[in-house]
């Protein structure tokens, strides 16, 4: 039986169709001239778009979730790389159980957590603060960084690290010349991953976020329980938009392939 028969086309078909409709359906919508949902029957308008300067603090949440995505990020990649690399080529008692305990934020639902962690920076006297927001960012996205990290780190070949230490190498030129670029694949794709993760995440960031430090998802989500005008949508379209432009220019001058499954993988 052919795996690329007429029904499979039209399953794959399906698939792509639902999974791409909200996003062009959010993306017409923004477009509308109305006061309220509306699709723009009577032509375009960039109305809601210029709306959007019109509100400065939906600028300032943009700032303070790239930010915070950024850094815990960042954060997640630089402690998964060590972890990644120790779990998955040695051997020692409670290696299982400190995987587990590494990825358990991902059984934990986020409601959950968003509330232990509000009681925790309450009963420590730490507080809210942007720091706070940012711990709690990094204890949701480092699994996901971890668990690509290890993928790659696990088909390394070894002998190469092996001949580079018999040359001379100190551990840390083997690393950073040696094993670093073959890992590299995973530490881009955690990197990237954990930066929509934390950029997206808003249930655990309801119970932990500031005044001073209010991520995007948590601003639309205040604001669409008050409002029902499409200045929703047409924040979620332009981002939308930014990404497809980052990934357009992140393709050109580096090659999507290249950084998310490494020089000669494809």
């Amino acid at each position: 039986m052919s795996r690329n028969g007429p029904l499979a086309l039209v399953f794959h078909a399906l698939v792509v169709v639902f999974a791409l409709a909200p996003i062009v359906i959010v993306c017409v919508v923004a477009f509308t001239s109305h006061g309220y949902l509306s699709l723009p029957t009577e032509g375009p308008s960039l109305r809601w778009f210029y709306a959007i300067g019109d509100r400065p603090e939906f600028l300032r949440s943009v700032l303070d979730s790239l930010w915070l995505a950024a850094a815990a990020s960042t954060l997640a990649v630089a402690l998964a790389v060590p972890a990644a690399l120790a779990i998955g080529r040695e051997r020692f008692p409670g290696r299982g159980a400190l995987l587990s305990l590494f990825q358990s934020p991902l059984m934990i639902p986020h409601l959950v957590l968003g509330i232990a962690l509000l009681r925790f920076f309450t009963e420590t006297g730490l507080g809210l603060s942007r720091w706070t927001l940012l711990a709690g960012h990094l204890v949701v996205v480092f699994p996901f960084a971890l668990r690509l990290v290890l993928t790659a780190s696990a088909g390394i070949d070894r002998t190469m690290e092996n001949a580079a230490a018999s040359l001379g190498a100190s551990r840390w030129v083997v690393f950073r010349r040696v094993t670093l670029p073959l890992i590299m694949a995973g530490v881009v794709s955690g990197w990237i991953l954990s930066f929509i993760q934390s950029f997206d995440e808003v249930t655990m960031s309801v119970f932990i976020s500031t005044p001073e430090t209010t991520t995007l998802p948590v601003r639309l989500f205040l604001y669409i329980q008050d409002n029902i005008d499409p200045l929703v949508a047409s924040v979620s379209a332009a981002l939308i938009f930014a990404t497809v432009i980052a990934m357009v220019i992140l393709d050109r001058l580096f090659g999507m392939e290249r950084l998310l499954v490494g020089p000669g993988r494809g």
